[in-house]
């Protein structure tokens, strides 16, 4: 009976943190989106209601993080318990990393909105955003389904936003050399389009840790990226 009672509770405990893992995933994709309408719109104001959302999210991290330590100390729980215990604390640190991303596209953004526009480039990264975006709602549906075909699908999709990064750089750099005074504002851009790309890294890693936690099988730590600019300075 009272072992009965112990792991009621401890779903309970589970059921709670894993909803807060819900809330933060939604603010990070809302804080994806928005980051991207507001520079392809040049909208300052949403810009910045983006940088000012940054502080929920990385609330629900600590709350998350505190709750899962909690967890660990009161349940003492083994085995696939404390895998699922761990996997929470990655996934919420994974979302804290792509809303930070989401933040520095929106700092830019402020800086390119006092410029010309540079090219229709700023619709191509929106496109990506939006990839991501969805890979980041399949990656929590599969967490939550503990769907692990689904997870791999959204493994298999960073490609193609590896792909798509690649094919932005190259644009920058032609329009680099065609104008230098295109430089500034095409570095800018490059960095967003970096940042977007690395959104979608920690997605596939939230993709992982479902597969992990599913299987038990731990992701490779060598994955291939297709992303061909690898030597290229990137901003953290």
């Amino acid at each position: 009976m009272v072992e009965q009672h112990i792991a009621s509770a401890f779903d309970r405990d589970l059921e709670a943190i894993q909803a807060q893992i819900m809330k933060m995933g939604g603010l990070v994709e809302a804080a994806i989106m928005d980051a991207a309408r507001a520079l392809e719109t040049r909208d300052e104001e949403l810009a910045q209601q983006v940088r000012k959302g940054d502080k929920a999210i990385d609330g629900l991290e600590e709350l998350i993080n505190e709750e899962a330590a909690r967890v660990i100390a009161i349940r003492a729980p083994a085995a696939v318990d404390l895998r699922l215990v761990l996997s929470v604390m990655k996934i919420s640190g994974n979302l804290e990393r792509i809303g930070d991303y989401a933040k520095n596209i929106a700092k830019r953004t402020a800086v390119l909105a006092q410029g010309p526009n540079v090219s229709e480039s700023a619709a191509a990264m929106r496109r990506m955003a939006r990839e991501v975006e969805l890979m980041l709602k399949d990656a929590l549906d599969s967490y939550i389904q503990r769907d692990v075909e689904l997870a791999q699908d959204v493994i298999a999709r960073d490609r193609d936003v590896d792909q798509m990064y690649n094919a932005l750089f190259r644009e920058f750099l032609t329009f680099m050399m065609e104008d230098p005074r295109n430089i500034t504002p095409c570095m800018h851009l490059h960095f967003i389009a970096k940042n977007v790309e690395r959104m979608g890294d920690h997605v596939t890693s939230i993709a992982e840790q479902v597969v992990y936690l599913v299987t038990g099988d731990k992701p490779e730590d060598d994955r291939q990226k297709a992303d061909t600019t690898s030597s290229v300075p990137q901003e953290v």
